[in-house]
């Protein structure tokens, strides 16, 4: 499938486009329905350049994931100051408004944040006015346990694999799963926080970076249950939290952090898992018809051509 704008309209539309012919093609994933609304990514932040690289890259690893799938970035409203271009990127009310006026499908909106966040009550009430849907949070989930793991393993405070039998002299003993969202996000987390632990076999404990106290209490929990050398781990995956805040969590606690989850993969992948789960079923007689045409069409035009 092909995309293309509407006149005035940042939402993409659905266009037929060419597909290879013969046995050796490539089929398209049945899980998009045709005239299925659009994704759109609410991110919890405004537009800035480290939110849209990040962004951008999560919304390529979702079109590769599925295609077909329509997908455009909403951000929150910003002062002006963090280096957008007009008519670059769009607010999530734009773009709800957008598609109303274009009388296309209500989108289904996915919020980027992996748990609770303040930002959701805002999104839900938003999407009301448009008779949108609003997804659940991304998390908790065992990808994004996996994607944890990983930032840690590239920051060298936790083994690639467990199963490998070689020692890291700076590997954590005890990981505190630093969110953002405040207690309910702690909570939240700890779910991911018992799939990391399982994966690492290290005690692992949540925090929440914009609760005073909360990550110091975790790390002197943690030396508490015998931890030697405690780590940071952000469920974070980034447009979300204040960098700052990751930052002055490190610093205060005087524990090596790892990095926000950013544009792993397995994000790009939960973002799309999300939106698919909101959609209606493909009906199978339908999906059988449409390849009996397509079939059809190519025997016909192989006859044609052999004339």
């Amino acid at each position: 499938m092909s995309t293309a704008a509407i006149p005035g309209a940042p939402l993409p539309v659905r266009t037929p486009g060419s597909r290879a012919r013969g046995r050796h093609r490539r089929p398209e994933r049945p899980e998009i329905p045709a005239g299925s609304p659009a994704l759109v990514l609410a991110v919890p932040a405004p537009a800035g350049p480290e939110s849209r690289s990040v962004v951008e890259e999560l919304l390529s690893i979702v079109r590769s994931e599925q295609n077909g799938v329509q997908t455009a970035a909403g951000y929150l409203p910003g002062d002006g100051s963090e280096g957008g271009s007009a008519g670059d990127e769009h607010t999530v009310a734009e773009l709800l408004a957008h598609a109303a006026e274009a009388g296309l499908p209500a989108p289904v909106v996915v919020p980027l944040v992996p748990g609770p966040h303040g930002f959701l009550a805002g999104l839900h009430e938003l999407a009301a006015e448009y008779g949108a849907l609003v997804t659940d949070a991304l998390g908790p989930h065992p990808l994004l346990a996996e994607a944890v793991h990983v930032r840690l393993s590239e920051a060298g405070l936790a083994r690639a694999d467990r199963a490998r039998l070689f020692a890291i002299a700076t590997a954590a003993d005890g990981v505190v799963l630093t969110t953002v969202g405040g207690q309910d996000a702690a909570d939240a987390a700890g779910i991911t926080g018992m799939l990391l632990a399982a994966r690492l076999a290290v005690p692992v404990v949540a925090a929440a970076l914009d609760v005073p106290g909360s990550v110091a209490d975790a790390v002197a929990h943690l030396k508490e249950m015998g931890s030697q050398n405690p780590a940071l781990a952000p469920l974070v995956i980034g447009p979300e939290a204040d960098s700052e805040l990751l930052a002055t969590a490190a610093e205060e606690s005087g524990c090596p952090s790892a990095a926000p989850l950013g544009a792993y993969p397995a994000v790009g992948q939960l973002i799309a898992s999300t939106y698919l789960a909101v959609l209606p079923a493909v009906d199978p007689s339908a999906q059988a018809e449409e390849a009996a045409e397509e079939a059809a069409g190519e025997s016909g035009g192989g006859r044609h051509a052999a004339q």
